[in-house]
């Protein structure tokens, strides 16, 4: 049986997570905000994408479910700099997606950055599988979501 139901809840490490998490996001969607309504946008969106209003309730799902596995596997690990590491990585490769994708708007550029994410994505699954189920199943939707953007951005180029 997970452990995760039985234990106290570090509401300071809990919050700091989401603090990090949204922080992350935040930082992404200040390049990502002004570009989904341009002209530029429009003219390169697939036909397959989903309308606009989809991405931020499905990225708020996501990061809600990024943060908690952040914190069980933190929680749970005795290889503190390694979950630095892995998640840090991954969190760099989101933002820099952003950036490349609708902040400098080169589409060839942010697949390449999109593979070493989706990449960066099974690496935490994988780490962390071994620590927590419950933070290992809430990263499946993450990996499931990228790789359909790595699809739209595919058909971008």
């Amino acid at each position: 049986m997970n452990n995760f139901l039985f234990k106290k809840i570090n509401w300071k490490i809990l919050i700091f997570c989401f603090l990090i998490v949204f922080g992350v996001a935040f930082i992404g969607s200040l390049f990502t905000s002004q570009s989904v309504n341009s002209e530029w946008y429009d003219s390169i969106k697939p036909s397959i994408t989903p309308p606009s209003f989809v991405f931020p309730i499905v990225w708020n799902i996501l990061f809600f479910l990024i943060a908690l596995s952040l914190y069980f596997v933190w929680i749970n690990s005795k290889e503190k700099k390694k979950i630095i590491l892995l998640f840090g990585f991954n969190f760099v490769l989101n933002i820099l997606w952003s950036v490349f994708y609708f902040g400098l708007r080169n589409p060839l550029f942010a697949f390449i950055v999109i593979i070493f994410l989706l990449i960066s994505i099974i690496s935490l699954i994988l780490s962390s599988r071994k620590i927590n189920k419950f933070a290992f199943f809430s990263l499946i939707p993450y990996f499931v979501w990228v790789s359909f953007a790595s699809v739209l951005n595919f058909l971008s180029l």
